[in-house]
């Protein structure tokens, strides 16, 4: 495995961070059902395996990331041998000592090596760091390598909203408390 640097995002960052692949494979969705019944209302989601491994484009637009960035409570920007590889952004919400991560991205060329993984726990000490008690990680419904990370770093599922992102995907959300 190659050395991961993380370290905050300066702007000189941003012009390369827009450029990476910010889509992703994927063999599996979590499909949502929705049944409405008298008197109540039931989602569920279940795993469903493609026939063929699919490209899911990414939900926002990259390049509106140097407009973002400013915005951000914290962004963190993952090296290797100097070269950015992945950045990962938080903002802090409100009384409830949230934190929620908007966006993990690894560019396609570094995946798979522990990247968003070292972004992640960057995350998680800011978060911890500032006293905060639980971190929300948001993700499209179709990015099974995301729910897959979120599972590994032991995040729940907590909901979902069908309306979030404008390319119509379902949000998915994921919580871990801090303390």
């Amino acid at each position: 495995m190659p050395e991961i640097q993380i370290r905050p995002t300066i702007a000189s960052d941003l012009i390369r961070l827009m450029g990476f692949d910010h889509s992703v494979s994927s063999e599996s969705v979590w499909q949502l059902e929705l049944r409405r019944d008298a008197g109540q209302s039931t989602a569920i989601f279940r795993e469903v395996r493609l026939p063929r491994s699919i490209s899911v484009s990414y939900p926002r637009n990259p390049f509106s990331l140097a407009d973002d960035w400013s915005k951000r409570s914290m962004m963190y920007t993952a090296l290797i041998d100097q070269d950015l590889v992945g950045y990962v952004s938080l903002i802090e919400r409100g009384m409830d000592a949230t934190v929620h991560v908007t966006d993990l991205v690894v560019n396609a060329a570094n995946r798979r090596q522990g990247v968003a993984s070292a972004l992640m726990g960057a995350a998680q000490d800011w978060a911890s760091g500032r006293s905060h008690r639980r971190i929300i990680l948001e993700m499209q419904s179709k990015n099974l390598p995301a729910i897959r990370l979120s599972q590994k770093f032991g995040y729940e599922f907590c909901g979902y909203n069908d309306q979030y992102y404008l390319t119509q995907d379902v949000a998915l959300f994921f919580v871990k408390s801090l303390k």
